[in-house]
Order: structure tokens, then sequence, then C-alpha cells
């Protein structure tokens, strides 16, 4: 009985061996997540919104008050420059004409009989039959029923003015997109003048006002590329240019922005005015060049790995014929390293298993890729862009002997701090 109890304890304390080595091992050993060096063009944009617009829009209104009588044009109707768009009631507009021409001819009888008095009263000045004083008064009814004539014709060319605007016509050739009025609607023209139409210009040549972030505005430049898209068509890319950085700020939300102004082409006529656009400027363009994924330049290991990898490094340096035992660049504390933006720092696997550092130069980047620039680069290599441990996948079986799944990444040794 005492053999078989000391069997079994035996038993038990080599599985519980078993589960702690195991787990231990599964805290120790560490799974990279690989990427991969690839070869193409990269692109580095600057992003930002807009809205679309005709080149030219014109608010159309009326200088006179009075009843639209007629409406000429409706909604999206094409309009040549002088093309009679509205009509308002006449009838106010045309008494104020009759009453103006009215007080003309008055005016002209007055100056007529002012002349006429002005002429005799004269001719009795000159043999002082009549006084100075009675002369003078006279000669200012003549000057007064001259200027009263004049007034008067302001008043009747004012008059035929104000009827000539109850005929609207287009200021320009385009589009109507907006019609604010309907017939037998009042219409007021006091202080500002109301909005009757909205007339766009030609809508086969538009732009987009882009709000640009100040953080950004140093990249935009005029003459330059700008891809755009909008929601109504999602899988369609346009593309404009940049016309104008207007140097008028607005604040919203404490965020300061510049608006930039890109011309864009529309011979089909599909892009209409109002629509978002999502823009993307063209900074810089590097072609069949070395490229990563940015996730792999973010990858750092700890301090012991690293410094592990810098003495191998080192040694293999110092092996070199000629070679120095000097360590590369190290990306932690090293001030040249930090200054000095254009350098990173990859991370490889050797055939051990073992991280190998890989100093690079870094290029444009497209917000997802970065051209990396370095001598031991080439296209397929793969690189560390993170590390997941395996203890999490032991962790959540309760079996010591079930098979973990490492698909997407490759086994690293167990860390330089196991046992």
């Amino acid at each position: 009985m005492k053999k078989v109890l000391l069997v079994v304890l035996l038993l038990v304390t080599g599985a519980i061996t078993l589960v702690l080595m195991q787990g231990k091992s599964s805290q120790e050993t560490v799974n990279y997540r690989l990427v991969t060096v690839e070869q193409g063009d990269v692109e580095s944009l600057v992003s930002a919104t807009g809205t679309l617009d005709a080149v030219t829009t014109v608010e159309v209104g009326t200088q006179v008050s009075g009843i639209v009588h007629e409406i000429c044009v409706d909604f999206n109707d094409p309009v040549k420059e002088g093309q009679v768009i509205a009509r308002i009631d006449t009838a106010l507009l045309a008494n104020a004409v009759a009453g103006a021409e009215a007080q003309l001819a008055r005016s002209q009888a007055e100056l007529k009989h002012a002349e006429r008095e002005f002429t005799r009263t004269q001719a009795l000045h000159e043999e002082y039959m009549v006084s100075d004083s009675e002369f003078n008064s006279v000669q200012y009814n003549l000057d007064s029923a001259r200027a009263s004539v004049q007034a008067t014709e302001v008043d009747l060319t004012r008059a035929r003015q104000n009827l000539s605007y109850a005929t609207i016509t287009s200021p320009i050739d385009g589009t109507v997109i907006n019609r604010a009025v309907d017939v037998g609607q009042t219409v007021q023209a006091s202080f500002s003048s109301p909005e009757l139409f909205l007339i766009a210009g030609d809508l086969t040549r538009m732009q987009i006002l882009v709000s640009v972030d100040e953080s950004d505005i140093g990249q935009i430049a005029e003459g330059q590329t700008a891809r755009f898209t909008v929601q109504a068509y999602p899988d369609n890319s346009f593309s404009g240019t940049v016309r104008q950085l207007r140097l008028q700020s607005a604040s919203e939300e404490n965020v300061v922005n510049y608006t930039a102004v890109v011309n864009v082409n529309n011979p089909e006529g599909i892009l209409l005015p109002g629509m978002t656009a999502t823009v993307d400027f063209l900074v810089e363009t590097a072609t069949d060049v070395l490229y990563v994924a940015n996730a792999s330049l973010r990858y750092k290991p700890d301090q012991e790995t690293m410094s592990a990898a810098l003495e191998r490094k080192r040694s293999e340096r110092a092996a070199l014929p000629g070679g120095s035992d000097k360590p590369p660049h190290s990306p932690r504390g090293s001030r040249k390293g930090a200054a000095d933006a254009n350098r990173g720092m990859l991370w490889t696997l050797n055939t051990e298993g073992q991280l190998e550092m890989v100093p690079v130069h870094l290029g444009i980047s497209d917000g997802t890729n970065t051209v990396v620039m370095g001598r031991d680069l080439e296209v397929g290599i793969q690189v560390v862009a993170g590390v997941s441990s395996s203890a999490s996948t032991a962790s959540k079986s309760s079996s010591p002997f079930q098979q973990q799944n490492n698909q997407g990444a490759r086994r690293g040794p167990p860390s330089p701090g196991g046992m």
C-alpha cells in the first residue's frame, strides 16, 4: 500500500512540475508579428475637407419694391446675360414716371415765365425804371426756375430707371440653382436687396473651398495637384489644382484654419454645388522605392534584448578585417539619433530567432507606410512590427498539453531573463 501511495505521489509531483515548467516557458516565449519590406511608389499627402462651388455665383435681387408679376425661369434653367428672368408689377412705378413728367412740364413752364419776366425787368432796369432790389428778385426767380427744371429732370430719370428695374435680367451666363420667389409674392427693397435668384456661372469649371489646418498649410502651395472624392461617387477619384491660398484665417474650437481654393474641371457635370469633398493634397512623391509599414518603425524591444543585439552587432563588426568594436547607432540614449528625425531602426530575426538591428534612413510617409533606405535592406526582408506573448494564449487553455496556434507570427527564443 505504501508503494502505491509513493507512486501516486511521484506522479502528482511530476505533473505539477510539468505544468509549472510549461507555464513558465509560455510566459518567456515571445511571438513576433512580422511585415515585409516592399517596393513601389509612396505619396506624401495632406488631407482636408471642403465644399464644391461654382467659380462665379451671383445673387440676383431687386432694387424696387412691388408684387412679383411674372417668373420667367425655374430651377436648373440655363440663362444668358441680359435674359429676362422675372418682372415686378409696374403700375405704381409707371404712375411715378407720369408724375415726374408732369412736374417737369410745370417746371419748364415756370422757367419760360421767369425768363420772360427777367427780359422785361432787365430792360426797365437799364432805363433806371426798376430798382436794383426788384431786379435782383427777378434774377433769383429765374435761377430758381432753372434749378427746379434740373431737379425734376433728375426725378424723372430716377422714376424711369426704377421702372426699368421692374424687369429683372440675368447679369451673367449660367444656371439658376435657386429661386426664392413666386408669382404674387411681395418683395421689399429696403437697406438690402432681397435675393430672388441664385445663378451659378459655368458649372463645367468649379472650385473647392478647402479648410486646411494651420499645421498643414505650410505644405500647400499654388499650382499643387490635389485629388478628391465625393460621397455621391465613392469609387471615382477626381483631380484639381490649387489656385489660391487665402490669407484670412478662421478659428473654430481653438483650431486655426486657412482656406485653399482648388480649381476643378467638371466637363460631365456630375459634380454639383454644395457637395462635400475629401481632398488629398499631393505634397511629395517617391517612385520605385523600398517602404515598410509604420508599425515596424515604432517597435522597440526591451532594454535587455536591445543590449544583447548591440553586443552581437559589435562582435560581428570587430570580427571583420579592419573592423571596430565601436557599437552601432543605438535608438536609445543617442543625442544625434534623437536630433536626426530622418533616422530610424528596424528589427529582424536571424536564423537562430534572435533580434538583429537594421539602421535605416527615413523618407516620406503616406501615413501608413514610410520610405526606408539602408545598405542591409532589400525587397522581401521581414521585419518585426510587434510582439504577442504566448503566455496569453496559454492562460486561455486549462490543459498544459494543448497545442497553441501561432499563425501570422514567428516564435523567437525565450526572453533573456528566462530560466
